[in-house]
């Protein structure tokens, strides 16, 4: 499906653009364009894919700019197929902090990319949310909730022959780039305390890998104005220090901080309110857009629907993985093998 299609990345330089690039580089697909503004991770990841891939590497192409300026978005548009729009402000505090910085990246940029999207013809694009905007508490997840609504709302404005616009919406990605496990492991290193938030705190747990996979699944089988959950697994922040601990054979002692700013003791993938619409479809949920205009009268009935059975799917009452499930899960990122190989010989 990728054969010899253009494929942009917003927020291309992040942890999933580079794991997009480690899954398809070495495919038949025409070019990858990395969109994002900083040069220096442009560089370095353009001297990385050359010595990784010195083959295929000139299929990557870097344009300097940011979703928040239009005309940088529209300038890296010409010829695209299809868009994975990453870009984002994902820290929970310093989107407290900054709250207008999160609306500007994350609602207003997304605004932008679908914009210049349907300007330009694209066929697909797949933006990526995460479990905050299901009943969200924090700046971060409601400015992700507003990005789902905008890009919903997008989606009813251009015929899904024309631009195809849909959400993905996934939980705690390990070891990607500001996540906790990085830094339990620099604690471990330093031979210090490994510091947890909130002990019986849940989240679900998926590997970058995962992400991709629930991204390529939307691309197959989304409709416009979807919005994909993957029925991930989760484990308590306890569990998780624990599991970094045995892995790296640590005896470091685990202090409790106190829950951070705008953090959540659970978090939420499908509300309630999705879930009367929401399709089961094996690993994955699919809730689609709501079809209604403006015009409610037309759609006045006597009596209420069926609701379907499902209920909220939260990291509280989806699998919950014990240390060696954990362990057995890090153990299968090439990350965690090459850090405890390094620790272990150092």
């Amino acid at each position: 499906m990728f054969k010899n299609k253009t494929l942009l990345i917003t927020g291309g330089t992040g942890s999933f653009g580079n794991a997009v690039l480690n899954r398809f580089l070495d495919t038949d697909i025409g070019e990858i364009r990395i969109f994002s503004r900083d040069e220096k991770k442009q560089d370095d990841m353009r001297h990385e894919y050359q010595a990784k891939y010195p083959e295929a590497s000139n299929k990557i192409k870097f344009y300097i700019g940011d979703v928040r300026d239009l005309q940088s978005v529209k300038n890296a548009m010409h010829g695209v197929d299809y868009i994975f729009h990453a870009a984002a402000l994902k820290q929970v505090p310093s989107c407290e902090f900054f709250p207008m910085e999160a609306v500007k990246t994350n609602v207003v940029g997304t605004d932008n990319v679908l914009t210049a999207a349907i300007e330009a013809g694209v066929k697909k694009v797949i933006c990526l949310s995460t479990d905050k905007a299901a009943y969200p508490v924090n700046a971060m997840g409601t400015s992700k909730a507003m990005m789902e609504k905008v890009a919903v709302a997008k989606s009813k404005t251009v015929s899904s022959d024309k631009t195809l616009i849909c959400c993905t919406r996934y939980g705690n990605v390990m070891c990607s780039r500001g996540s906790v496990i990085p830094l339990f492991i620099d604690q471990i290193k330093a031979g210090k305390e490994l510091t947890v938030t909130e002990p019986n705190m849940t989240r679900f747990i998926m590997s970058l890998e995962e992400a991709v996979e629930l991204v390529l699944f939307a691309f197959s089988n989304a409709d416009s104005g979807d919005i994909m959950v993957q029925k991930a697994p989760a484990c308590t922040i306890e569990v998780l220090a624990q599991a970094v601990k045995e892995l790296f054979h640590a005896d470091n002692e685990i202090k409790v901080i106190g829950i951070r700013h705008g953090e959540k003791m659970y978090e939420t993938l499908l509300t309630n309110e999705e879930c009367a619409n929401a399709i089961d479809m094996g690993d994955f949920y699919r809730v689609p857009s709501d079809k209604r205009d403006l015009n409610y009268d037309k759609y006045f009935k006597v009596g209420d629907e069926n609701r379907n059975t499902l209920t909220e799917f939260n990291s509280n009452n989806t699998d919950l993985l014990n240390v060696e499930q954990v362990k057995e899960k890090l153990l299968s990122l090439q990350y965690i093998r090459d850090e405890i190989k390094a620790f272990e010989e150092k």
